[in-house]
């Protein structure tokens, strides 16, 4: 995995719209990656990740990461569901926009 550029799907270019997918390292990258496919892929997006990344590695960069840009049901979608972390997470990290009555 360490230094392989050019190895994701054109189909990807949306998802990873702010970046020539062309030029992004799956190591250097890994963080912008990780959150961009689990926040707007679907179910095809995701197996393709876990097959480019552990599921380890995806659980430590969602956790030691905060990406905040998720909606309330695609964070705990995909901290629950996808990815099984049991342990607390500040939602206001990873929630872009909170109902008013959480914050």
């Amino acid at each position: 995995m360490r230094g392989k550029v050019g190895v994701l799907p054109k189909r990807w270019q949306g998802l990873l719209w702010s970046a020539d997918i062309k030029t992004l390292d799956l190591e250097k990258d890994r963080v912008y990656i990780i959150h961009q496919v689990l926040n707007y892929g679907d179910l095809a997006d995701w197996q393709l990740l876990f097959k480019l990344y552990p599921k380890q590695i995806i659980k430590r960069v969602f956790s030691r990461h905060p990406y905040r840009n998720y909606r309330p049901a695609r964070f705990n979608l995909v901290k629950n569901s996808l990815l099984g972390i049991k342990e607390d997470l500040d939602e206001r990290k990873y929630v872009a926009i909170l109902p008013k009555h959480s914050r």
